[in-house]
């Protein structure tokens, strides 16, 4: 018997817009099993796992359906019998670890609470078991750690002390709601190798939830495709990354940027919008979006097949793969049977593979520093320390040209990026626009500079003022520009609308009532209205699932070959980087330590650290990815009080006592490839 199985569940959305937004879910997981739970942003994934723990918001009940825990159907418990089951038998761990820790609680304490609930334990074996939790999960130092608050942990820490909450009482299921979605790669790596080791430790069932196919690619036994709230299609792992059956599986896997793509290659993004859960009616919901659509699917529901192996909701499942490349249409193919013929060059400075770039800089940062004073704990005294957040960092932006600034979280990638705009000024070194410095203009010359410069924040949802309409969000660098009159106003704003592909009626709407997608659409128009010359977009992917991410980066590559634009990338996801930049450079801990081509440095990595970095990017492949080694290992030490000498020596399995006590310079070892290692990867040029 199944530990977990879900029958015909139904969930609603109560209210003037009422919805089924589980409608009619059904799958089994055994003990010691992953499910993997992946859909688009508003398919039903999250309702269905907090259907599961009756955990559901004001507003939104279960209908219908059973949810059955060894036999037992929890929708007829109380809710003095669902408190018994969560924590003791039913964990979850939810996609933002900050959201879910009490910032005025010790992690210590809060890992302690579900023992002293559940169990009873007295305070001290209570505290003396948190921090053993701790220490299991692999929160380095953890009786330090449990007498600290949530903020002074870094992501992946929390995310840590967030699983070692949920496991406190060896529950019998875990529901993990995208519990990778804001760590960069190395911490995604060591949080999805935590999790497979818990599983097979300790018979865990799994439900891992998440929009990223590549994430379930190497872990899940098994898969369930939701579409609009419905299971489109469920199979094993391997069978379902080698054939999928229905449309919509397939055009997600073909929207995942590879690794090893092609630069600027036009990725394959769903067209259309995910479907309204309010008007779905007795049809295929996946109708508007589907290139195979038939009379049949707009009058009748397609049933789920009921099959051990593959399960799939569809009247025109396509053939199994490989030959079901051969017969997508173009929208749905993957880069490697479409991209081949394009250039790698694409909106970059006409080069030849191997040539040396021609050199029309932009932008130029020249051994730029950034420190941010620390405060003691008294307010009266004066800062003794300082977070090195850049440290002599130098680069170049070529005019039509795009730099991919990639590196873990807290590497100083963002305040680059605010230091490059004009929001953060340099402790040391200059940047220059065009050749002057913009620390040499003033009033109306610097204004004028600085909107050759624009930002895409990272997150559009809090940079988007929720009290303006969107016409007005765009338009409002012009206004402060002083930039052309009223009415001229008001029609480049409609130009700027046509242009990231937005209607022209979402001008009178709010932020609050655009999807992700369209925000980052917003976001990328505001960007665009002063005319610049080179747009620094900070994350500008990260909160997306994988639909709405090609969208967004065809549009980046689209806006930067008409426009002739240089773009700086910064982002924690490799793959995204390898898609969109020329050249790439990799930072940690406030130092460039490798700059290059971006096919030279993904192919041929001289840094430890750029090839940890590649190797902990799940692919979406379940054989390779299972088989894939372990990556980056360790903690990012303190920007504070930073290592000496090499600042990866603490992490390196190459560093000597010459790392501990000489910087390494960034010094250039092969054409237009730099690195900074005493001891760099040595390999074999072609």
């Amino acid at each position: 018997m199944p530990l977990l199985e879900l029958d015909g569940l139904r969930t609603i959305i109560s209210g003037p817009s009422a919805a089924c937004a589980v409608d009619g879910v059904s799958f089994a997981i055994d003990r010691g099993q992953t499910l993997g739970l992946v859909g688009e942003s508003g398919s039903g994934k999250t309702l269905t796992g907090l259907s599961i723990a009756r955990l559901l918001p004001r507003g939104v009940r279960t209908i219908g359906g059973s949810v059955r825990l060894d036999g037992s159907d929890l929708l007829a418990y109380d809710e003095h019998e669902m408190r018994q089951v969560r924590g003791a038998r039913i964990a979850i761990v939810f996609q933002d670890p900050t959201a879910s820790l009490n910032p005025t609680m010790t992690i210590g304490r809060q890992v302690a609470e579900g023992l002293r609930v559940h169990t009873g334990l007295p305070n001290a074996i209570a505290r003396r078991r948190a921090v053993e939790l701790l220490n299991d999960t692999g929160v380095p130092d953890p009786t330090q750690r449990a007498s600290q608050y949530p903020h002074e942990l870094s992501g992946g820490q929390r995310q840590r002390a967030v699983i070692a909450m949920a496991l406190a009482c060896t529950p019998d299921l875990l529901i993990a709601d995208e519990p990778t979605t804001a760590l960069d790669v190395s911490l995604q790596a060591q949080v999805l190798r935590l999790l497979d080791d818990l599983r097979a430790n300790s018979q865990l069932a799994l439900l891992l939830i998440t929009h990223d196919l590549a994430v379930v690619a190497g872990r899940a036994d098994r898969v369930a495709v939701m579409y609009a709230g419905r299971i489109v299609e469920m199979a094993e792992t391997t069978e379902l990354f080698r054939s999928p059956r229905h449309p919509y599986t397939a055009a997600l896997l073909a929207s995942i940027p590879p690794v090893d793509g092609v630069v600027g290659a036009q990725l394959h993004s769903i067209r259309g919008q995910p479907a309204d859960l309010r008007d779905k009616g007795q049809r295929c919901a996946f109708v508007p979006r589907c290139p195979y659509a038939s009379s049949r699917c707009e009058t009748e529901e397609p049933l789920l097949t009921i099959d051990a192996s593959h399960s799939y909701a569809c009247f025109h499942p396509r053939p199994s793969w490989p030959e079901a490349v051969a017969v997508l249409p173009p929208q749905l193919r993957t880069n490697n049977q479409s991209a081949g013929s394009r250039s790698s060059t694409v909106g970059a400075p006409e080069t030849t593979v191997g040539e040396r770039p021609v050199r029309d800089f932009v932008i130029e940062v020249r051994h730029v520093s950034k420190l941010f004073p620390v405060a003691r704990s008294l307010p009266l005294l004066r800062a003794a320390r300082s977070t090195h957040a850049v440290s002599d960092v130098s680069f170049e932006l070529n005019r039509g040209e795009t730099f991919g600034l990639v590196g873990e979280s807290g590497c100083g990638k963002t305040t680059l990026a605010h230091l490059i705009v004009g929001l953060e000024a340099a402790d040391h070194g200059e940047i220059l626009v065009d050749g002057r410095a913009m620390s040499a203009d003033q009033g109306v010359a610097q204004r004028r500079r600085r909107r050759s410069v624009q930002l895409m924040f990272q997150d559009p949802y809090s940079s988007l003022d929720p009290q303006m309409r969107v016409g007005s969000i765009i338009e409002e660098p012009l206004r402060i520009q002083r930039l052309g009159g009223r009415e001229e106003r008001r029609r480049r704003v409609r130009e700027l609308l046509g242009e990231v592909g937005l209607s022209l009626n979402l001008a009178n709407s709010h932020p609050h009532e655009l999807s992700g997608g369209q925000r980052q659409r917003v976001a990328l128009a505001r960007a665009l209205a002063p005319a610049p010359k080179v747009i620094v977009a900070d994350e500008p992917v990260s909160s997306l699932d994988v639909s709405a991410r090609s969208q967004v980066l065809n549009l980046l590559t689209d806006v930067q070959g008409r426009r002739g634009l240089s773009l700086v990338v910064i982002s924690h996801d490799l793959a995204t980087v390898r898609h969109l930049s020329h050249r790439v450079g990799v930072m940690y801990l406030g130092r460039l330590v490798e700059v290059g081509r971006t096919d030279n440095v993904f192919a041929r990595p001289l840094h430890h650290y750029t090839a940890g970095l590649i190797a902990s990017v799940p692919t979406a492949d379940p054989v390779t990815d299972h088989a894939k080694p372990a990556a980056l290992a360790g903690e990012v030490p303190s920007s504070i009080s930073p290592p000496s000498g090499c600042r990866f020596r603490t992490r390196c399995p190459m560093a000597t006592d010459r790392c501990a006590l000489e910087v390494p310079p960034l010094r250039e070892t092969v054409e237009d490839h730099a690195v900074a290692c005493h001891f760099p990867i040595h390999r074999t040029e072609s």
